[in-house]
């Protein structure tokens, strides 16, 4: 099966391994995400004993475990040898792993967790159904990637700017799922139960620049394989700064930055699983039920 190259995942490597040793510096957003993801994850009457946290960056999920011993052993692996490097350091298993070429075995885990890492998978198709291939019978797949309205301001701005002083747009923002293309992505993959959510964090930055610094440190910066391959003019960097406060500064003149984050769940299926009944199994009429009348197709109202 072939897939298009959107992301250039070298580059990603390489940015995530630059970013590995000052991350806690940026890690907030991981952090609050992952807090979010662990609650759900209580919130179940489930015991899980195997686990991968997949995307885990320096292990900020195990970290945050401390509140939550939910499972025994949760293993961190990330894309970036030196992110993985960082999480093994706090005592937990830890490797280097691509979520494009999974090494676990099948029915090897109890769930996989993801945390804001694979929106930069390029055939993610793929990568869920390797996941959904490594989980138990009834195995949990609970992952937060990036949404659409993600960052839409920046892109806004940036765009605006550079049309203005260039006459052309290039990608500088990556794109991101939406919600709909999530939960059929899931279905494709075999996963049951799938459902897909939306919540919205919103982040306030003194101006631009800060704003851009927080996304090289936290590894977050475009990768897209069709960027432009020289930096961009400080000019456009200015025009782009300007138009931020412009548009969207608060009254206190700091400027927002949206994060859209969708929370993935699906399970390995399982013959313990609620099933949809088959078509034309209902033992009661719709009409019935909601006190109206039933009209046949082809049939006229009394």
């Amino acid at each position: 099966m072939t897939y298009s190259r959107i992301f250039d995942r070298r580059l990603l490597r390489v940015r995530r391994d630059r970013a590995a040793a000052g991350f806690a510096r940026a890690d907030f957003l991981k952090r609050e995400a992952g807090v979010r993801l662990l609650d759900r994850l209580t919130d179940l009457n489930r015991h899980f004993e195997t686990v991968v946290d997949l995307g885990a960056h320096v292990g900020t999920l195990v970290e945050l475990r401390l509140i939550d011993s939910k499972t025994v052993t949760m293993i961190s692996a990330d894309l970036s040898p030196a992110m993985a490097a960082v999480a093994a350091g706090g005592g937990s298993p830890a490797l280097a792993a691509d979520e494009e070429a999974l090494p676990f075995a099948e029915g090897a885990l109890d769930a996989v967790v993801s945390c804001l890492s694979l929106h930069w998978v390029n055939d993610l198709p793929g990568a869920l159904m390797q996941i959904r291939r490594a989980l138990k019978p009834d195995g949990l797949l609970l992952a937060s990637v990036l949404g659409g309205n993600t960052l839409i301001e920046l892109r806004e701005v940036l765009a605006a700017a550079e049309l203005e002083l260039t006459g052309g747009i290039s990608p500088r923002v990556s794109p991101f799922a939406e919600i709909p293309d999530l939960g059929g992505l899931l279905q494709r993959a075999g996963f049951a139960l799938p459902v897909v959510d939306s919540d919205t964090l919103t982040v306030t930055y003194e101006n631009l620049f800060v704003l851009m610094s927080d996304l090289r440190a936290m590894g977050e910066t475009n990768v897209v394989a069709e960027r432009l391959r020289h930096p961009t003019r400080r000019a456009i960097l200015m025009r782009a700064a300007d138009l931020y406060v412009t548009r969207f500064s608060n009254t206190d003149g700091r400027i927002p930055a949206t994060f859209q984050i969708l929370t993935l769940t699906g399970w390995a299926p399982h013959t313990s699983q609620q099933k949809p009944l088959n078509p034309g199994s209902a033992e009661s009429r719709l009409a019935d039920a909601l006190g109206g009348q039933e009209i046949r197709t082809g049939q006229k109202p009394a």
